[in-house]
């Protein structure tokens, strides 16, 4: 993560900081769907319990992030929620 500024400081409580948090990107090598969907699912369910998930997610959708689970949403999932937001 990038270095948080006062507006950002819910990411220290953040439910992905540690370990886990490589279940919140793809891997470097090529990723079969299968492999991909559980990977996801297993981030979403981290990011269910989440005291942060909103800000999490309003972050990932200002900033446009590209990659990864942010705030329970997949990169598509997040998309369709700024077409939502502008149409």
């Amino acid at each position: 993560m990038q270095t948080r500024t006062l507006g950002e400081a819910w990411q220290a409580r953040a439910a992905c900081r540690g370990p886990q948090s490589a279940v919140f990107f793809p891997p470097t090598h090529a990723e079969r769907k299968e492999d991909k969907i559980e990977r996801e699912n297993r981030a979403k369910d981290i990011c269910a319990s989440c005291v942060v998930q909103q800000d999490c997610l309003e972050y990932a959708i200002r900033i446009r992030e590209p990659h990864g689970i942010w705030g329970g949403l997949n990169e598509n999932e997040r998309k369709q929620v700024l077409q939502r937001r502008a149409g």
